[in-house]
């Protein structure tokens, strides 16, 4: 019978499991196949212990030995990977957590992708307690220059796309506060890949401000963007912190590593 490790919330019940979790992340913080010297090491295992377990995931396919003595994470991860992966849907990562930010912002929380020149709501939590009516509602559109999220994905691309973007779009305006001319965009691009948030300063809509934080994938792509939106008198800067975190745990849930 397996030897039994002390019950918590967090670790395994089975020891011959928190011992195989142990050897494959020990695998997958190493590019390159690993010694079995170096695993037995970074683990605190014998090898002779390594080595058993080692050889079961290799039947497996969840571990490789391309040489002797030496071992690397197997394809069978990837197979079970992709299953995973394609489960995954951000909707679905970010609904939760939407909602919990929502509760205590009580202000809309909106999730939003990019599609061309435009971004697409496909989320919001909301309620008649932000005092805001909702404009734009999930499938509603909006130009990249004039929206918090927008601004996240225009700051992904360089300067001759952002430059070409200009050119299709004329960059135009909805209020006075609109950024409407390239120099000026360039700059508040700048200041988005530097802090990593975007603001909407009443530039879609008069009277509403909005502050965005992205979502990434597994492969550090941006997908989405969540903000917060709220008559401009309301927007906390408080919030900014938390909305950063909330983007972070729906990342992760999406397979991003920081």
């Amino acid at each position: 019978m397996p030897a039994m490790t002390k019950t918590t919330s967090d670790t395994p019940t089975i020891q011959v499991l928190e011992r195989t979790f142990g050897l494959l992340d020990v695998l997958a913080s190493y590019q390159d196949p690993v010694s079995l010297k170096v695993i037995a090491e970074q683990t605190g295992l014998h090898p002779s212990t390594a080595h058993r377990i080692l050889n079961d995931l290799t039947i497996g396919g969840f571990v490789e030995r391309p040489q002797a003595g030496s071992y690397r994470l197997g394809m069978r991860l990837l197979e079970l990977g992709n299953l995973v992966k394609a489960r995954l849907d951000v909707r679905d990562a970010a609904l939760g957590p939407m909602r919990e930010l929502h509760k205590l912002t009580h202000q809309p929380v909106n999730l939003s992708m990019r599609q061309g020149d435009e971004i697409v709501y496909i989320e919001r939590s909301y309620s008649e307690r932000s005092g805001m009516q909702v404009v734009r509602a999930v499938g509603g559109r909006a130009p990249l220059h004039l929206t918090s999220v927008g601004k996240l994905f225009l700051a992904q691309d360089d300067a001759q796309r952002v430059r070409a973007y200009a050119t299709r779009t004329g960059l135009a305006g909805q209020t006075r506060n609109s950024i409407t001319e390239l120099a000026a965009l360039e700059r508040e691009l700048a200041r988005v890949r530097q802090s990593g948030v975007a603001r909407d300063d009443e530039e879609l809509e008069l009277g509403v401000r909005c502050m965005a934080a992205g979502i990434y994938d597994d492969q550090h792509k941006l997908v989405a963007g969540l903000s917060i939106s709220a008559p401009a008198d309301r927007l906390e800067e408080a919030w900014l912190d938390r909305l950063r975190l909330v983007a972070v745990q729906i990342s992760a849930v999406l397979g991003h590593r920081a």
